[in-house]
């Protein structure tokens, strides 16, 4: 028993061992369009029309793969893709399912405007609550949203524009590889007053991102390269114990809590361009210092006081807690994900044995600077206040 997926746009197929499978398929399950535009190929298979059942869909493959019919189910684009070969997949026995993919959607529309994307995230609307999209523009420079007739582009585009979404470089991509054919190009503003086919993959990306991230090679930068407020950023030896506390995955979500000049998150998002990094920060001065100090870093900027402020963002794999009492870090810990790793900062050393006592390890750091005395340029060391770095994997 078997069942043969074949990729098609606008009636062609990719490559011959997709125009094997269709000419030797007895079953030709796609929609009316499908089959219309495959009137030209004269395939001898039997034509059925799709229809939005895909359980009954599925059992009507399987079934006739049963009796010795070869299957092959039309689909657009790559059906590996949030396609069809999910549903299949699922049902099947390994080694059942045989898959042709035409292009995506997503690299035609990359291909379209001549942008690399391999650094790009993926987003789609179709079954999911359009603040997934947003989140995921917010946090990310290059995001391509597969957009849906619930949630139109102009509707994303109006959810980029209340959520405070710094600018972007908008291409409305339509019937991609199809007749008609047009991709659109504009910015949030643009994208959310205009009127655009439902059935599009939006690309939005960052000014400063059309090139693909390289991850950095060093961290614990000196804070002259931060924008900060009266010395209220982590000092740059603190910075870099945290971030090899941390232990920064490829991919997933830091929240960098109690931001203040975003400094350890704008460290951790230059050097894991995967992550998801978003800065929490109650003081609006301090947040937009964040904005500035994150440009060219993929740095989600959320203006409010924990815990509160954490409710709505996605859970977390990482954590560090720079500013926020004993509650705050009780917040992240009902929060973190399995195996997240939480690192959290304090001047004052009861509340540090708290948060030990939390995450089971602690250090005191005690840094002394030297400084210039006299006309001679003779140095002395002035010590710094100590600052006691918590961690653990909750």
């Amino acid at each position: 028993m078997s069942v043969t997926v074949v990729g098609l746009h606008s009636g062609h197929w990719y490559g011959p061992s997709a125009e094997a499978a269709l000419r030797s398929a007895d079953l030709l399950v796609g929609a009316a369009r499908q089959h219309a535009d495959l009137a030209h190929a004269q395939l001898p298979g039997e034509p059925v029309e799709l229809w939005g059942k895909l359980d009954e869909l599925v059992e009507l493959c399987i079934d006739r793969s049963a009796r010795g019919d070869h299957v092959c189910v039309l689909a657009a684009g790559d059906p590996g893709f949030f396609g069809i070969v999910r549903v299949l997949a699922a049902r099947l026995r390994a080694g059942a399912l045989e898959v042709h993919p035409a292009p995506s959607s997503v690299s035609l529309a990359f291909a379209r405007v001549a942008l690399p994307w391999d650094d790009a995230v993926v987003a789609t609307c179709h079954g999911r609550p359009l603040a997934v999209s947003v989140d995921a523009v917010l946090a990310h420079p290059k995001v391509a949203v597969l957009v849906s007739r619930d949630n139109t582009p102009e509707a994303l585009g109006q959810a980029l524009v209340d959520a405070g979404c710094d600018d972007r470089n908008v291409w409305v991509c339509s019937n991609l590889g199809e007749d008609g054919e047009r991709v659109h190009r504009t910015n949030l503003a643009g994208l959310a007053a205009g009127t655009f086919d439902a059935l599009s993959v939006v690309l939005l990306v960052a000014p400063d991102a059309e090139v693909a991230p390289t991850a950095g090679t060093g961290w614990g930068r000196d804070h002259a390269s931060f924008e900060h407020r009266a010395g209220l950023i982590t000092k740059a030896e603190v910075r870099a114990v945290v971030l090899g506390k941390l232990d920064l995955p490829p991919s997933g979500v830091l929240w960098d809590v109690g931001a203040g000049s975003g400094s350890v998150a704008v460290e951790a998002a230059r050097l894991a361009p995967g992550l998801r990094v978003v800065a929490v920060e109650r003081d609006a001065e301090a947040c937009e210092q964040i904005r500035r100090n994150a440009r060219g870093a993929a740095v989600r900027v959320v203006e409010g006081a924990a815990p509160a402020a954490l409710a709505d963002l996605p859970d977390p794999d990482r954590v560090f807690v720079g500013g926020g009492g004993i509650d705050v870090l009780d917040a992240v810990l009902a929060r973190v994900r399995s195996g997240a790793t939480v690192v959290a900062t304090y001047a004052v050393l009861d509340a540090a044995v708290a948060a030990a006592d939390r995450l089971g390890s602690l250090v005191q750091l005690q840094l002394s600077r030297g400084v210039p005395i006299g006309p001679e340029g003779r140095l002395r060391l002035a010590a710094e206040n100590p600052v006691f770095v918590v961690w653990g994997n909750p």
